[in-house]
């Protein structure tokens, strides 16, 4: 099953904000969720992308058009749509497809149970006008996809409303250990450890071979007091500083040269040769310059990958195909790293040069050209929204 692509969907957004309660909005917390599954699968070396990375308007058409333009409509993809709940109930549910059996249903319902979280139930819900077909559309379109909907709790319980705003991370994680073992891909990287009832911080620490003190430094503990379900830290987390074309990471136990190549998808001689490093030992909490990119030049824009950023998204963004994307960078699979710098290509055939006249704003000038003032800004590197007479601007090609 390792050969499984994943597509993670933040739930609702922008102007349809979902369920809202006791301090929650739907869409904060699936796009919250969304993101930290998106990023940990990634780490774990997952095909994975994701519907929507900020708070955008997604209508349900262009959802499921965005998901199977990732992957297509094959039995090969698994799609998780997450979902914040209300109605009178408590704790998680999950739904999936009628075309499925309950096996990847069954074991996000048992992890999330491990995090601490009431699991309600897991079930199929056919469509009252045709009992053969999901209720859902995001089940019912998404073709042969082996596709399941995560609500996480209930915003209307309070009880589930707290709990939710301290542990969604752990529920989170939750659902990343359920996909990881139900395509499997090992979840030891990570380098976590899920509080049992009758565990001590003395008896984690003894278990995983590290000291209490370090144990608490890892997770900022001020007490020895710990909560069943609480996510630890087995080591220092990683902590990618950008300095513009490159990023200081920082080894953590595990690390090897091979492993940090191909989580920044760059060479090892060049992750040696930037840090005068004669062989391949490593030492923990040892940091390396990562050079982010293999190509600099000066004719190409560069572009920071940010958490929850994907190809599709930047593609978008840049008025370009992911094809092309990945062509200027080098790229074999759609995997990308926080920090990451890529080239993106400004042939002509996907910008034109636009002279700024009296009388422009950014505003007006994306308006012309069908794109947006964000997007505008992010192509020229803009900082602000001011203008000059005979600034010249690239623009994306009508």
């Amino acid at each position: 099953m390792g050969s499984k692509k994943i597509v993670i969907d933040a739930g609702h957004g922008g102007s349809d904000p979902g369920a809202t309660g006791n301090g929650i909005v739907e869409k904060d917390y699936t796009l919250l969720i969304s993101n930290y599954i998106y990023n940990r699968l990634k780490e774990l070396g997952a095909d994975v992308s994701i519907t929507r990375s900020d708070d955008e308007t997604l209508t349900p058409s262009q959802r499921v058009r965005r998901i199977l333009d990732f992957y297509g409509n094959g039995t090969d993809v698994i799609v998780v749509s997450n979902h914040i709940n209300a109605g009178g109930g408590k704790g998680a549910e999950i739904i999936y497809s009628l075309r499925n059996n309950d096996d990847f249903a069954k074991l996000i319902s048992k992890e999330l149970e491990s995090s601490g979280q009431n699991v309600r139930k897991y079930y199929q819900r056919r469509l009252p006008s045709n009992p053969s077909r999901d209720y859902y559309f995001i089940l019912r379109d998404t073709a042969n996809n082996e596709s399941v909907i995560v609500e996480y709790a209930f915003v209307d319980n309070i009880e589930d409303a707290n709990n939710l705003k301290t542990d969604w991370q752990k529920y989170a994680e939750a659902v990343v250990r359920a996909i990881a073992k139900y395509i499997n891909i090992p979840i030891e990287e990570n380098n976590t450890y899920i509080v049992k009832s009758g565990d001590t911080l003395w008896s984690i620490a003894k278990k995983n071979s590290i000291s209490v003190s370090e144990l608490k430094e890892y997770n900022n503990l001020n007490s020895n007091l710990l909560k069943v379900g609480q996510l630890l830290y087995l080591s220092p987390k990683e902590t990618p500083v950008a300095e513009d074309d490159k990023i200081v990471y920082i080894v953590e136990k595990g690390d090897t040269l091979y492993k940090i190549s191909n989580k920044y998808n760059v060479p090892i001689d060049s992750i040696k040769n930037l840090n005068n490093l004669t062989s391949d030992s490593l030492i923990v909490g040892q940091k390396l310059i990562i050079k982010s990119s293999p190509l600099d030049d000066d004719t190409s824009n560069k572009y920071v990958v940010k958490q929850g950023d994907n190809l599709y998204a930047i593609s978008k963004m840049y008025n370009i195909s992911v094809d092309k994307l990945k062509q200027a960078n080098g790229l074999s699979s759609d995997i990308l790293s926080i920090g990451q710098k890529l080239t993106i290509p400004t042939e002509q055939d996907s910008y034109n040069i636009y002279t700024v006249k009296k009388g422009d704003t950014l505003y007006s000038i994306a308006r012309m050209f069908n794109t947006t003032v964000t997007n505008l800004q992010t192509i020229n590197n803009l900082s602000t929204s001011i203008l000059t007479i005979g600034q010249q601007l690239l623009v994306p090609k009508k």
